[in-house]
């Protein structure tokens, strides 16, 4: 086991601990003052992010890292810094979802049963290429009440070492709460001895490939939230409006190919054959011309003019490209006879992450929201809108696609637990003793009116 290891963790549920007694304005009040730091030292921002796109160039020239891991990695643009900063003022803004009751009975004459709200504890977040991540989880974390230690790929440590400066300055010159409430960490050796800290740390949550998160739920005994993979799909159905679909395919499979919203697989009903070409061609004639991996139905029903146009774009598939997380601009092609057909494929081939349908007709839509087991369930829009920020979340923590509290874009409601709070309001309290055979039973009668809170 790493001392410091020990020592983060020790420090993380120290600082934790200590926030739990503070109001809940100072962690609103603690992002504003992370984003005036952040502003005032932009260039300084900038610089060590220019320092990590340089390495990183060279690493992609050797073969060491992706383009798209590389494209995640940029944040010296004013487009990035500035949504950053729109983040810090909206996730500051929002309510707090800690103290919120979600189940209150009376089981007793003055004897109350509350059901609230309350951070998780110290949460490890282990993520690869984008840098901004350090930023919108330490929001999120604060604003919910929660520590953070945060591990980045090694590609952006420049960058991440400079926004834990940033914000561990920001908490300590201008707010009650203890700096290493956010810390991050640059090593896997640190990784791993953490992973076995249970003592401290409370909750794990992995963002990046498979086969980090497979490791990560393999070598840790603490509670593990996250996905795999983003292997979302399009199904573009029988009843499905050609412009609406064309429309729908080309901006999740386009519009950011290297992040896990994007779409990796269209599925096409037997009966859009016809309407093949036009969805291949706005594809394959984009400003970033789409790869097709297609089935053997797909491949041989796309028109002669079209292959020879476009023969280095059109391939037949494998088995594993429909278990393939592209993450650039290429797209699994298969052709199903039935939206039961569709359904199956991506149960059985995705990572229930998000998924959509194209059509107009409302039994399909019905069909495709119950039977999808997906994270997100979507009716004739892009799978790009499955996103924290997108939803009025200020920015996300992660997306969960296991089936526990929190499922999809994970916001501040996904990063509260509950407690239970039982109370007695009698002179003589209340004990066990008093109830059962020959004594009391109990009322379990719904609190609806407006007595004092169970704080």
């Amino acid at each position: 086991m790493s001392d410091n290891a020990e020592l983060l963790g020790y420090k993380a549920k120290e600082a934790f601990d200590a926030s739990q007694l503070l109001e809940s304005t100072q962690r609103s009040n603690a992002l504003l003052a992370i984003r005036d730091e952040l502003q005032h030292r932009k260039e300084e921002v900038y610089a060590a992010n220019e320092r990590d796109l340089k390495e990183a160039a060279t690493l992609v020239e050797q073969g060491k890292l992706s383009a798209p891991s590389m494209r995640r990695l940029a944040l010296n643009n004013d487009t990035k810094f500035n949504g950053i900063i729109q983040s810090l003022e909206e996730i500051a803004s929002l309510d707090d979802p800690n103290d919120k009751i979600s189940y209150a009975v009376e089981l007793d004459d003055e004897l109350e049963l509350y059901r609230v709200a309350c951070p998780i504890g110290v949460l490890l977040v282990i993520f690869e290429s984008r840098p901004e991540v350090v930023v919108n989880v330490a929001a999120l974390s604060i604003k919910s009440g929660n520590a953070a230690i945060l591990k980045g790929g090694k590609e952006s440590k420049h960058t991440s070492q400079i926004l834990n400066s940033v914000i561990q300055e920001a908490l300590k010159s201008r707010t009650q709460l203890l700096p290493h409430l956010i810390q991050t960490i640059n090593t896997r050796d640190e990784v791993s001895s953490l992973l076995h800290l249970d003592k401290y740390i409370d909750l794990v949550v992995p963002r990046g490939g498979k086969a980090l998160v497979q490791s990560i739920k393999e070598n840790s005994r603490i509670p593990v939230m996250g996905h795999a993979d983003g292997i979302c799909s399009v199904y573009v159905d029988q009843f499905a409006d050609l412009n609406k679909a064309v429309r729908v395919v080309v901006d999740s499979k386009t519009d950011y190919p290297s992040v896990c919203n994007a779409t990796e697989t269209l599925l096409l009903h037997r009966s859009q054959l016809s309407n093949l070409d036009t969805i291949a061609l706005a594809l394959l004639k984009n400003k970033n011309p789409v790869t097709m991996h297609c089935d053997q139905t797909s491949f041989e029903n796309i028109s002669k003019d079209v292959h020879q146009q476009f023969s280095s774009q059109l391939l037949l598939s494998t088995d594993t490209d429909y278990h393939t997380e592209w993450l650039d601009y290429e797209i699994s092609v298969k052709v199903v006879d039935s939206i039961n057909e569709a359904i199956v494929h991506v149960n059985t081939h995705g990572s229930h992450h998000t998924d959509c349908i194209v059509t107009e007709n409302s039994t399909n839509k019905n069909t495709w929201m119950k039977g999808v087991g997906s994270a997100g369930c979507y009716v004739n829009v892009s799978t790009r809108f499955a996103d924290g920020f997108r939803y009025g979340f200020g920015a996300e923590f992660g997306v969960a696609t296991g089936k526990t509290h929190a499922r999809g874009p994970v916001g501040l409601e996904g990063l509260v637990i509950y407690k239970y709070i039982l109370r007695s309001i009698a002179d003589n309290g209340h004990i066990v003793g008093e109830f059962g055979e020959g004594g009391k039973s109990f009322t379990h009668n719904a609190i609806t009116d407006n007595r004092q809170p169970w704080y």
